[in-house]
């Protein structure tokens, strides 16, 4: 049974979160207090992590940001802040999903169903592949087996959806994906309104693979269009 930790510290909210992932299945716990959320965070095993970011104590991105130092868990903001530079900003710490308040109960189930199956497909995937199932393009390998990427024998720390995104594009070379169509391919879900988690996805990835991100060899911008693994 998954274990998720929701952090937010309007209670109403915390206790309508709980009951609606606890109807489905899952193990939940509230803290209120965002210093004591990131010690259980990052000294407990969770399978899950919902923040908010406006917290007594640490905040929301200052935990997401410690969590990914350590932890490839998957993390949802739930959040009034609305500005697209606040989910830019989650997401660039390494969340992997940004929901807006008010939300809907079902809507929030819906996305924790998919980032577990995500991750869960991710860490056991062993089974399903090969040893010498592995993708190289150039100077860039990506090992199937032990989701591990590297570069030039440098080996890259990408969380669950970057590895995700990154393998997608590897298995599709030269293909063009418009932003909306990743979403729905990565992320399981409508892009409506979430556009930015795969453009800073992209870029993150970019930091972490390209020699010089704003010449990238590997993962290429088609402009008005999307994007595409160069061949």
């Amino acid at each position: 049974m998954s274990r998720i930790l929701i952090v937010e510290d309007e209670e109403a909210i915390a206790e309508l979160e709980k009951d609606y992932l606890e109807l489905s299945g899952y193990t939940v716990e509230i803290e209120n207090n965002g210093t004591t959320g990131l010690n259980r965070g990052l000294n407990e095993e969770w399978d899950l992590f919902i923040l908010d970011i406006m917290l007594p104590g640490a905040d929301g991105f200052e935990i997401c940001k410690q969590i990914r130092t350590r932890k490839s868990t998957p993390i949802i903001f739930v959040s009034a802040r609305k500005d697209d530079i606040d989910k830019v900003k989650g997401l660039g710490f390494g969340a992997d999903d940004y929901i807006t308040k008010p939300f809907s109960p079902s809507e929030l189930v819906a996305r924790v169903k998919a980032h577990l199956a995500s991750f869960d497909r991710v860490v056991n995937a062993s089974a399903a592949y090969s040893n010498d199932d592995v993708i190289r393009i150039r100077g860039l390998k990506i090992d199937n087996t032990s989701h591990k990427v590297w570069v030039d024998g440098a080996e890259k720390q990408l969380t669950t959806k970057e590895y995700d995104l990154l393998r997608f594009f590897a298995k599709h070379p030269g293909q063009v994906f418009s932003k909306e169509e990743l979403f729905q391919r990565i992320w399981d879900q409508d892009s409506v309104g979430d556009i930015a988690t795969v453009t800073v996805h992209v870029k993150k990835i970019r930091e972490k693979i390209e020699l010089d991100k704003d010449h990238p060899q590997y993962i290429e911008t088609v402009w008005g269009v999307g994007y595409r693994m160069k061949i």
